[in-house]
């Protein structure tokens, strides 16, 4: 159960919610939390939090066995104005020092156990349970009133997808009967003794694997449920952590976790190394794809030796660092590439969950991409060395496969431009020349190249190149870019420019070369 909190009023005192003093005695009066309820889960983890403007939290039922005082101190949005809902932090957010003010946290109690000296080395803390399978069905069965649906679906799929892409396990919709996770928007008393207290309270709690409720998720529906905006509470986050209990994950200590008890807005999300070994304590690691031959074991294979191998963090590269290899108008989204990740931009804002793994969205696709290109019937095509490959969306098409068979005869690749409000004009450029592609013969014009010098005031060499809705090109080199006129047929005056500052608020000294 992951109830978390925003203050959203100021009080004299501290707030009282309905039930709250026949709750606080139930808790009390009770010694044994597993005797009255299905499962020490669903007693322990009654919190609920109560808070003035200043932020103080109080915990006013817990685990019998285990009372310990909570911190008090202002909240990091303590100046947001008092009508609308305060910022809400992310689930990565690590405990701060006592000296420090503390954010707001679930309601899921902490490990019973005192750390140890084994705990400390695997901070990931486990329920108990697990999914005796890997191929589970979801289903939603209300929305929030705030999001279209289809927002809030494809937001569920990329929080269950951020786990599924570091194990075995795979996620289905289902939209009638029952499945394995059943996930609903509700409201107040609903049915399983854990109330919502309507908006800036208990945002959602879930049941773990093997209890009487597995796989149940509740999102309170009166919270003001946004996507990749701090201005409300926002979904990706905290249903990718709910979905961590839902797969048997408890709470953990390590810093900049996703199961860390603390929530504070944190763009983008992604899984710390420690929330990757206890999900891959549970389930094991992906599926690797068969090979023509198994791999050499070495010494000692089949041997278990009951330990985690450690993982070097799948860290994306810094946007505001780096020289991306390819860039793509998808779908009218902008798609950077790089390093076997990918940056979504839509509207000119990164999108929630990104920088991902590219494979995410395509599946058998080499780690790396030199070029990517959407053509008008919507297939998206990558290039890679010598090789190309085809998607229908996200379903593979073709690939690899050689690119002679376009016409390119011991070329590559290095960019792709779609050109003209049709996206029936498509260049190839590598080193200083151009080819012009048709994608429905599937063949260059001619195997003899142009030079690149037909392009005016763009260099010779690029890394990437795209067009936007207004029909400018843009062209990238390095950390920068040229915007180019297909009025004048020449590059536009005042650029290069920074791609970091431009595309992703990253902050230069200066954004101008001559």
């Amino acid at each position: 159960m992951l109830p978390w909190r925003h203050s959203l009023k100021s009080t004299s005192s501290p707030a009282v919610y309905p039930a709250q003093a026949g709750r606080e005695q139930d808790c009390r009066q009770q010694s044994d939390p597993s005797s009255r309820c299905p499962s020490h889960f669903a007693c322990t983890a009654w919190f609920i939090l109560r808070s003035t403007l200043w932020g103080s939290i109080v915990p006013i039922c817990q685990d019998a066995h285990r009372r310990h005082p909570v911190r008090r101190g202002p909240q990091p949005w303590r100046e947001a104005p008092p009508s609308s809902p305060a910022t809400a932090p992310t689930a990565q957010e690590a405990p701060q020092p006592a000296t420090g003010p503390r954010p707001p946290r679930c309601g899921v109690p902490d490990p019973p156990d005192g750390p140890s000296a084994h705990n400390r080395q695997k901070r990931f803390v486990l329920s108990g349970g697990r999914w005796e399978k890997t191929d589970l069905t979801y289903r939603i069965l209300r929305f929030p009133w705030q999001l279209v649906r289809e927002q809030v679906r494809q937001t569920v799929a990329e929080a269950l997808q951020v786990w599924s892409d570091v194990t075995p396990l795979t996620f289905t919709e289902v939209h009638e009967g029952h499945a394995d996770i059943m996930i609903d928007f509700t409201r107040y008393w609903h049915g399983d003794n854990l109330p919502f207290d309507g908006p800036g309270g208990i945002l959602a709690h879930a049941f773990f694997p093997k209890t009487h409720r597995e796989g149940d998720v509740h999102f309170d529906y009166d919270e003001t449920w946004t996507i990749g905006d701090n201005q409300g509470t926002d979904l990706l986050q905290v249903a990718a952590h709910e979905f961590g209990h839902v797969l048997g994950l408890q709470h953990t200590t390590a810093a900049k976790a996703l199961m860390s008890p603390f929530y504070t807005f944190r763009y983008p999300l992604s899984l710390s190394p420690d929330d990757r070994r206890g999900i891959q304590h549970l389930y094991g690691r992906p599926r690797l794809a068969p090979t023509s031959r198994p791999p050499d074991l070495g010494p000692g294979a089949g041997v278990d030796n009951n330990e985690i191998a450690p993982l070097e963090p799948d860290a994306p590269p810094d946007a505001c660092q780096v020289s991306f290899d390819a860039v793509a108008t998808i779908r009218g989204e902008l798609f950077f590439f790089k390093a076997g990740f990918v940056w979504r931009l839509r509207g000119g804002r990164l999108q929630p969950g990104y920088p991902a793994l590219a494979s995410r969205h395509w599946q058998g696709l080499p780690t790396s991409v030199d070029a990517a290109f959407e053509d008008a019937q919507g297939h998206i095509w990558f290039f890679q060395g010598a090789q190309y490959w085809v998607y229908d969306g996200e379903k593979p098409v073709l690939g690899p496969a050689p690119l002679s068979e376009l016409g390119l005869l011991g070329s590559l690749v290095h960019a792709a431009l779609v050109w003209g409000p049709e996206k029936n004009k498509i260049y190839f450029f590598q080193g200083g020349d151009y080819w012009r592609f048709h994608p429905s013969t599937r063949r260059v014009d001619s195997a003899v190249p142009r030079r690149a010098t037909d392009w005016r005031g763009v260099p010779s060499e690029i890394d990437a190149a795209f067009q936007d809705a207004d029909g400018y090109a843009y062209f990238l080199r390095g950390r920068l870019y040229w915007k180019f006129d297909p009025v004048k047929v020449k590059a536009l005056e005042g650029f290069p420019r920074l791609v970091g500052p431009d595309f992703f608020g990253c902050t230069e000294p200066a954004n101008t070369f001559r």
